[in-house]
């Protein structure tokens, strides 16, 4: 039997199976092209060696000549290849001392030439050093000065009587003197970062307790140690009335230095008599949880701070040492730490000296202080005055006379200087809460590494030799390839 098919029952027949191949074949080819994206994919997250082209590492560089000042570069990048450069290893399992921050002294000279600055450039420059966002250097700790010191245009204290009159209640402390410059400036900078920590010096006591009644030298009288307690607690009280928190005070700047005006010697023996008999019971009677710590002074005297920590009396009221380095070594802190493994260690001062010489003011302050204060165990870093004005005023009569500013305010227009620099490559990136944390010393490369509460390590490096230096940053089993000019500090963070 025949079946019959018309002409237009096949051509339908013919498209129905013409529309299922085509199907069929777009259907694999986008199987295909799903295994292909799959497989680059996979290839990419195995093997990012292969694939790198992401950012590892921020590299921010001061170099000697200035052509880069705290500017941001190309970033590095890690990887699994190896080469025979010299090779700094970071190992965040071995960790050091906590960091409260990096700074400067906010004398009453540089607040002075703050607050008399134009209100919109103020502002600009408060933002500039006290936050952290864009270009901002993130300072992050402050020292200000107990009554004046030599960098106000006058001595003062917070008790200044005539001549034979004395004071010993302390009826007529009052912290005037510091309302019209200091206390407006700090609260402007505790606006921008509530968690600033300031440390209270002071450079003399009232001249009334001193036994030569002069603001240079001379020695506090024995039988006002009391008031000269209670002065501190007042000090502390007033601040925190005005709110400004004062994290710690040392109990004399320099205190084997009476030429300075103001100034006070103070041996350590009565140091220590005057902590553990009257200040250290003073603030425990108030409730006064700031610090206390003791010397203040420099590395060429460790024994002036052990003398005191050996004193289990006084010991217990001392929360650490701080020193300076206009002599001495730095290693002396780690001296004095390892004596006492439970104290603290402090650098709270070192200046510049005008004019400055930028290339070696960068090398020698990053390498001892930034570097080597950190390495030997200090909690800050501070470095002298933060402001001056082209002639290094305002300064007591006695005073420096050269004491370059980390900045220089001629009226509003603002110049950064040496130490501002040297500040800013570690504040800025190595935050309060942050650790030390392990690296390797190599020749013309001292370095020192820390790693934030955020998890990020910081690695600060300087190039102490004569020529530029390839280098390799090891972390984690992964590599990455640096380059330093001579004399020229890099950050680099990941």
């Amino acid at each position: 039997m025949k079946i019959a098919i018309s002409k237009g029952d096949f051509f339908d027949k013919f498209a129905r199976t013409n529309d299922k191949l085509l199907f069929m074949k777009s259907f694999l080819k986008a199987i295909l092209l799903l295994i292909f994206v799959s497989f680059v994919i996979a290839c990419s997250t195995v093997k990012p060696d292969v694939l790198a082209t992401f950012p590892d590492a921020e590299f921010w560089l001061t170099t000697a000549d200035q052509s880069a000042l705290m500017t941001k570069q190309s970033p590095l990048v890690f990887t699994e290849t190896s080469n025979s450069n010299p090779t700094i290893t970071i190992d965040d399992s071995k960790t050091f001392q906590e960091i409260d921050g990096f700074g400067y002294c906010l004398t009453g000279g540089s607040a002075t030439l703050i607050n008399n600055m134009e209100p919109k450039k103020q502002k600009a420059l408060l933002k500039e050093l006290f936050e952290t966002n864009g270009n901002a250097i993130g300072v992050s700790y402050l020292r200000v000065s107990i009554g004046a010191s030599d960098l106000d245009p006058a001595v003062f204290s917070y008790d200044d009587l005539h001549e034979d009159e004395f004071d010993p209640t302390l009826s007529r402390f009052s912290l005037d003197h510091d309302k019209k410059d200091l206390i407006p400036i700090l609260k402007k900078i505790l606006a921008i970062n509530p968690n600033i920590k300031i440390l209270g010096s002071p450079w003399s006591a009232p001249t009334w307790m001193k036994d030569n009644g002069n603001s240079k030298g001379g020695s506090l009288l024995p039988h006002f140690y009391d008031s000269y307690a209670q002065y501190f607690v007042k000090y502390i009280n007033g601040m925190k009335a005005k709110g400004i928190a004062i994290d710690a005070i040392t109990i004399q700047n320099e205190p084997l230095h009476p030429g300075n005006n103001p100034s006070m010697y103070m041996e350590a023996k009565d140091q220590a008599i005057f902590i553990k008999k009257h200040l250290g019971p003073a603030f425990a009677a108030a409730k006064i949880k700031t610090k206390i710590i003791v010397y203040d002074h420099n590395c060429d005297k460790p024994q002036y701070p052990l003398e005191i920590l050996n004193d289990a009396e006084a010991n217990k009221y001392v929360d650490g040492s701080a020193f300076h380095l206009y002599s001495g070594e730095i290693t002396a802190l780690s001296n004095v730490h390892d004596a006492h493994p439970d104290k603290n260690v402090y650098f709270t001062e070192q200046w510049t000296g005008g004019p400055g010489d930028f290339p070696n003011d960068l090398k020698w302050n990053t390498e001892n202080l930034i570097i080597g204060a950190t390495r030997n165990w200090s909690r800050t870093v501070l470095q002298w005055n933060l402001a001056a004005d082209p002639q290094y005023k305002p300064f007591t009569p006695g005073g420096c006379t050269t004491c370059m500013g980390a900045i220089t305010i001629d009226a509003s227009a603002v110049k950064r200087n040496p130490a501002y620099y040297v500040i800013a490559q570690a504040s800025k990136f190595v935050r309060p809460g942050s650790f030390r944390i392990a690296s390797n010393n190599i020749d013309k490369l001292p370095n020192v590494a820390f790693k934030t509460p955020e998890g990020k390590k910081v690695l600060i490096v300087l190039n102490t030799g004569t020529t530029s230096t390839n280098f390799t940053i090891r972390y984690d089993g992964k590599n990455a390839t640096a380059k330093l000019n001579s004399g020229a500090v890099g950050t680099f963070v990941w």
